[in-house]
């Protein structure tokens, strides 16, 4: 949809204001519309009022579907109360159903009952819901009965609807104001600072599905965000470890003050998708460039990824680049044959600006922040968070997104650091994909870079028994999370979905961001196609996520140096080719300009010399037998060749290099 982040929206408008249009524009890019009419049909002599309603018809899509109320009030109710929570419905307009609840057909009738009942319909509505209506309380009273009836029950109706919704909007002369929530910077779905975005929508209300914030759980502060470091490279590589200390590597900067949005997340949210015709005009669009050779090859694919998720063919290098390392550690049998605190380690030498990832970053200019997720429990005695947990975690990592897209972020990098990850992981790929947790679970690795069976056998067992444990629970999206993923993935997840809600592209390394991505298809399967896979790191559960969401994998590096610095690793790759796509100009033979300042040099096969002017230096002539040559004296003596032969191929004409004279 246009706008994001809400489930139930009110259109108020006066007539010929535009109001039916924008709802329309905002419900546009729903894969189905359920349009309920309200109206009832009229006098069959008033062809004006016939040729309103033929407009209205002539603009919907051929997949919507309409559904007529006119015929019952409390039909309109029921349809809302009964709607899915994968279905949109619009509904045009309450005018029309106030009309034909005080038609005297329906009389005599509770109309203030039934007002309430619509309202109770509309806040406790799974689908997502769009309701217009007119605003006709900035008219004089009207003089008839009839007329100030009406206006009272609209007035009424409006005011029950606006409280249920979430968010209200006023559209004034084809001119549209959010009145619910207040407007905010922080709150807006503004387009990406890099290219404009096509198709971007208006502006629109913050992630409002709740009127209200949910109070912050143990572990996942709802009142601050992590800070956000910098690392910064060294002119030149230290001499010795010891030369570089913490404070050349990380700067650190103030977070940015967060409001909280309240936000509920659901199953079936439709959020933005990338662009559909951008990313294939932009591989086309190679074929056309002065590239030699075969050109980009697999590469291409990041071209017509960057393309899609910037919403123009010539997409550009990405410029400001965020690194979220999650780090969470997971109890019980998942976390056999790690190092006890080591995963506390590598989190505080990333803070430090220490360590791989924050070199990498270094490198690439890219921030990093640090995020502490809750521990979660043994998975095999029960489940690894609690419900509210989830929740909580969830709308923590929508907030990490949406903190780094009102900084500027133009692409997050998403890492994980903590004891049994992997492990968790696997759980989820097994619940979500029907894998066994052999199949997908990698080998234990010492510390001393041996392989560990027996503590991979105790990984395995934790997972088989977890699997066991909920074999009878649903394997809904939260559900997985709360028994299986824990802290580390349900953020994750929360990133992926507010990544994608803010037009944020992702890229995944390793197995917490892989199984957050297989988690994000309930809950908005547009998080997938928001996400670059460089590299699948040689680990089975990551070959098999990428294979069933699509992603298929640029490079085949197998680094070991932590989840995320592949993906940093091969960023400056990435970026190379987006630079040529955008740099490169248009082939002369297919109406590019060529350089005129470039000669191109002689060939070095026998022939004639050339016509040309006298070079600026005389070739020293061979030390071999034949007449001498008569330039100047060179500045230095050429060695004598090995073999007998002449020296020139004409009078006075030296042998040009690499030339044999005949």
């Amino acid at each position: 949809m246009s706008v994001d982040g809400w489930n139930t929206l009110l259109v108020l408008g006066g007539i010929r204001s535009g109001k039916s249009e924008f709802a329309e524009s905002v419900v546009a890019d729903a894969p189905t519309v359920r349009y309920v009419a309200t109206a009832p049909e009229g006098d069959p002599e008033d062809t004006e009022w016939a040729t309103r309603l033929a407009a209205h018809r002539a603009r919907r899509p051929g997949s919507w579907t309409t559904e007529e109320t006119a015929a019952d009030p409390g039909r309109l109710a029921e349809v809302i109360a009964t709607a899915g929570p994968n279905e949109t419905l619009l509904v045009d307009d309450l005018g029309g159903w106030v009309t034909v609840l005080l038609d005297p057909a329906h009389q005599p009738a509770d109309d203030t009952a039934t007002i309430a009942e619509l309202a109770a319909a509309v806040r406790a509505s799974a689908a997502r819901l769009v309701l217009v209506s007119p605003e006709v309380g900035l008219s004089l009273v009207p003089t008839t009965p009839l007329g100030r009836a009406f206006t009272d029950a609209l007035g009424a109706t409006n005011r029950a609807v606006a409280e249920a919704c979430d968010a209200v909007a006023l559209v004034v002369a084809g001119q549209t104001a959010w009145l619910k929530p207040a407007a905010a910077p922080a709150q807006a779905v503004p387009a990406q600072a890099a290219p404009a975005q096509a198709g971007a929508g208006q502006a629109g209300p913050a992630q409002a599905n709740a009127p209200q914030a949910a109070p912050a759980q143990a572990g996942v502060p709802d009142e601050a965000l992590p800070e956000v470091l910098t690392p910064t490279a060294p002119p030149v590589p230290a001499p010795a470890p010891a030369a570089v200390g913490p404070a050349d590597w990380a700067a650190p900067t103030m977070a940015l003050p967060m409001v909280a949005t309240g936000l509920v997340i659901q199953p079936g949210m439709e959020l933005p998708m990338p662009d559909d015709y951008t990313g294939p005009q932009a591989v086309d669009r190679l074929a056309t460039l002065d590239i030699p050779g075969a050109g980009l090859g697999v590469l291409e694919r990041v071209v017509g990824f960057a393309a899609a998720t910037q919403g123009t063919a010539t997409p550009t290098p990405w410029g400001s680049v965020r690194v979220l390392l999650l780090h969470g550690d997971h109890e019980g049998g998942a976390s056999a044959g790690a190092v006890p605190g080591e995963s506390a380690r590598r989190a505080r030498q990333a803070r430090a600006g220490k360590g791989p990832l924050a070199r990498l970053a270094a490198e690439n200019g890219a921030s990093l922040q640090v995020v502490e997720t809750p521990t979660s429990a043994p998975i095999e005695e029960g489940p690894a968070l609690g419900g509210e947990e989830v929740e909580a975690a969830l709308r923590y990592g929508w907030r990490l997104a949406e903190q780094a897209a009102d900084a500027g972020v133009q692409l997050l990098v998403l890492a994980a650091c903590g004891a049994g990850t992997e492990t968790a992981a696997a759980a989820v790929l097994a619940a979500t994909a029907g894998a066994e947790p052999p199949a997908v679970l990698g080998r234990v690795v010492t510390e001393h870079g041996e392989f560990d069976d027996a503590a991979w056998m105790v990984r395995c067992a934790a997972v088989r028994d977890a699997l066991h444990r909920t074999r009878r629970s649903a394997r809904e999206a939260k559900d997985v999370l709360a028994e299986l993923g824990g802290g580390d993935v349900a953020v994750a997840t929360g990133v992926l979905l507010g990544a994608t809600a803010r037009r944020v592209p992702v890229l995944l390394d390793g197995p917490v961001g892989v199984a957050a991505g297989m988690v994000s298809r309930d809950l908005a399967g547009q998080a997938r196609h928001w996400c670059l896979l460089p590299d699948h790191g040689g680990r089975p559960g990551v070959r098999l996520a990428a294979d069933v969401l699509g992603l298929t994998p640029l490079l085949d590096l197998r680094l070991d140096l932590g989840e995320g610095a592949t993906a940093l690793a091969a960023l400056p790759l990435l970026r190379s080719a987006l630079s040529l796509a955008a740099g490169l100009p248009v082939h002369p033979a297919l109406g590019g300009g060529d350089d005129e300042d470039f000669t191109e040099p002689e060939p070095a096969g026998p022939g004639p010399a050339s016509t040309g002017p006298e070079p600026d230096f005389t070739e020293p002539e061979p030390a071999g037998p034949g007449p001498a040559t008569t330039g100047p004296e060179p500045d230095f003596t050429e060695p004598e060749p090995a073999g007998p032969g002449p020296t020139t191929v004409g009078p006075d004409e030296p042998v040009a290099p690499g030339r044999r004279a005949d």
